[in-house]
């Protein structure tokens, strides 16, 4: 199936839909987490008291950074295309649903996406687990391999291949992951040249 057939996208949301803002070893050394650890399967395994207090300070960190949110190179361009010949879109991301939503109305998207087809960290189990992307195959009833998940981090691409769907790496130069890529694009601007139909040339 080439990329331009596929009729049902995900994106992850910060970094791939964003320029990246989040400082992840500021937000470790604030929250006490060691700077080899993954922020969310770190707070996972706290005691229920301690990781409450722990995400409450980084929802409101990252409510700040949805605030100010800007679009990645192409991004908005690209979705655009999509959403006008009516493809389905979802966001999986790791951060919470209300911040992506807040996110995706500062970057100019928020009429692209219905509120349920934007899954968070409280919606899913986190990327990289598949579950949020078997959710959104289900609730839009189609086979996962009908799917690609778009992402800028390994996270993305794991999970995709978990679930079975189509990946597709970008905003990076090169790519460091082959084995979980389907496509590649420098940006999304990029991504949106290689499934648009070549113009005629009167």
């Amino acid at each position: 199936m080439m990329l331009s057939e596929i009729r049902h996208w995900v994106f992850d949301m910060d970094g791939t839909l964003t320029v990246a803002a989040h400082d992840f070893n500021a937000i470790r050394l604030a929250l006490d987490i060691p700077l080899e650890e993954d922020i969310l399967g770190h707070l996972a395994a706290l005691p229920p008291a301690q990781a409450a207090v722990k995400h409450a300070w980084l929802l409101e960190h990252e409510r700040e950074l949805a605030l100010a949110a800007r679009p990645a190179p192409g991004a908005v361009a690209l979705v655009r295309y999509l959403a006008e010949r009516g493809v389905r879109l979802g966001v999986l991301t790791r951060n919470a649903r209300e911040l992506a939503h807040i996110t995706l109305a500062a970057i100019g998207l928020g009429d692209c996406f219905a509120r349920d087809d934007v899954l968070g960290r409280d919606e899913a189990a986190f990327k990289p687990s598949p579950e949020g992307l078997h959710k959104l195959a289900q609730a839009w009833q189609v086979a996962p391999a009908e799917m690609v998940m778009v992402g800028d981090y390994r996270f993305d691409l794991e999970a995709g291949r978990a679930a079975g769907t189509r990946t597709v790496l970008v905003n990076l130069p090169s790519n460091p992951w082959p084995e979980l890529v389907d496509w590649h694009a420098v940006d999304c601007g990029v991504l949106l040249d290689k499934i648009k139909p070549p113009q005629r040339i009167e």
